[in-house]
């Protein structure tokens, strides 16, 4: 099969005709396919798929139990796709089907095609956060692309399969494939405001930065650690210095005050140390245990 398009879905009941519509007039005239993973919606979203499926023999549909996720509903349909080129996008109509050529004319050439969102609307609440966790990657995967967080890219068979079996334990998938050394090229795509507002609140937004820290850069509690006591203990000599100082000066050292500050900043600093410890021992018990990923509840 040519193409296959993996689109993951949440609650998206009043979206997927049109979805759909809009990706088969997109690929009109190839050899496709379009999986959709249902990732435990309460609404009618599997209902309009199932009808959907029913119709047009290109669509397959993956219902999860519960909810587990936008990056275990993303493996279980890379898993499935047949097609030596996958296209990856959410089911929120943020991503436009129309970009779907762009994406396949670009996979031409490279490896990966990475979707890059032009005149993104979203809030700076939203925007920021992301900014700083798309420094991170670039910086931990040495890969100078500027959004990894758009789910909406162009990936060949090859790039993806030596990666599935980290997919989904792994959040950022283009980041975890890009960082196998592949060939990309960045595809400036259109980004529509989502219907029902961002699903990523300050604390998943938060909890998304710890696990970019933990899974993508080496060794982080050791370098934190070095930094950590390389950074306490040159402050500790400059606060000393300066109170010997005025206590010779002034004959009367403010102990209290600088106890107080010290205190409060190593607190601070250890509260991060223990978060992100707390996150690798996390992803240790996960991978220990051995749980699958997602339960599937049905598939069309």
């Amino acid at each position: 099969m040519d193409v296959s398009i993996v689109v993951t879905v949440l609650n998206e009941e009043r979206s997927v005709e049109e979805l759909h519509r809009r990706i088969a007039a997109s690929l009109d005239g190839r050899d496709w396919e379009a999986i959709f993973v249902d990732d435990g919606s309460t609404d009618g979203t599997f209902a309009a798929l199932r009808a959907i499926h029913d119709r047009d023999p290109h669509v397959r549909v993956v219902r999860f139990k519960r909810n587990f996720g936008q990056h275990p509903a993303m493996h279980a349909g890379l898993a499935r796709a047949r097609g030596d080129r996958i296209v990856t996008m959410d089911g929120d109509l943020q991503n436009e089907p129309e970009d779907i050529p762009r994406l396949l004319e670009t996979l031409d050439r490279v490896d990966v095609a990475s979707g890059r969102r032009v005149a993104r609307r979203d809030s700076p609440g939203r925007t920021l956060p992301s900014r700083l966790i798309n420094g991170l990657l670039r910086s931990f995967t040495r890969v100078d692309i500027s959004d990894f967080g758009c789910a909406f890219n162009g990936y060949r068979r090859s790039a993806i399969e030596p990666m599935l079996g980290a997919i989904g334990r792994q959040k950022f998938t283009k980041a975890l494939v890009l960082s196998s050394g592949v060939s990309v090229e960045e595809v400036e795509v259109s980004h529509a405001t989502a219907a029902h507002g961002s699903r990523y609140s300050p604390f998943r937004l938060v909890r998304l930065a710890l696990h970019v820290v933990a899974g993508f850069w080496p060794q982080p509690v050791q370098w934190i650690g070095v930094t950590l006591g390389v950074v306490c203990t040159l402050a500790a000599t400059a606060v000393g210095v300066y109170g010997v100082g005025y206590w010779i000066s002034q004959s009367n050292f403010p102990g209290p005050l600088f106890a107080g500050a010290g205190i409060v900043l190593v607190l601070g600093i250890q509260g991060f140390v223990l978060a992100l410890i707390g996150e690798s021992l996390g992803r240790i018990q996960r991978d220990v245990e051995g749980r699958p990923l997602y339960t599937i509840e049905e598939e069309l």
